[in-house]
């Protein structure tokens, strides 16, 4: 069982931790999850394909990403998801943590931070080995084939994240 650390309305931890995916959050609790943009010298990004059976939006485009874990800094957690998910490891990389946004979702009572960050990094086709649990395929795509995607609606968060292909 995966536990998560939950924070306050000012994303400083509470002591309290939750279930992974147990949303019964209350007003001004919080959840943190993390987004990893890997840009590569070309100006192009990975970007990955989720797959078909998924419950929540089954082929649609998205940056590697997840839920902290309780204990784990954000900047463990990008790394993790990204290792996970792609199989590129982002230590020693150029870059880090761009911004942070934050959801509330009363209804849902799933409220979150996400840390977003962006690595510079010379990757090859051959360097990556998606998750095939999560994903069922991957593409070095330019910030244009990427807001494509997000006017077709396709790519994950992309309204909240755009800045970060920029």
């Amino acid at each position: 069982m995966e536990y998560w650390d939950i924070y306050d309305a000012d994303k400083q931890l509470t002591g309290r931790i939750m279930k992974r995916e147990d949303w019964n959050m209350k007003p001004g609790e919080y959840h943190l999850t993390v987004l990893g943009v890997i840009r590569r010298p070309n100006q192009t990004f990975l970007i990955t394909q989720r797959v078909l059976t998924k419950s929540w939006a089954p082929g649609w485009w998205e940056v590697s990403g997840g839920g902290v874990q309780a204990g784990e800094t954000s900047q463990e957690a990008v790394r993790r998801e990204l290792l996970e998910e792609t199989g590129i490891d982002v230590k020693g990389a150029e870059g880090g943590l761009l911004f942070t946004y934050r959801r509330d979702n009363p209804q849902e009572k799933d409220n979150y931070f996400v840390d977003v960050y962006r690595f510079d990094l010379d990757v090859r086709e051959e360097d990556v080995k998606i998750q095939e649990e999560e994903a069922c395929g991957f593409a070095f795509a330019t910030e244009e084939e990427i807001r494509k995607l997000g006017e077709q609606g396709i790519f994950l968060h992309y309204e909240s994240i755009k800045k970060v292909f920029g």
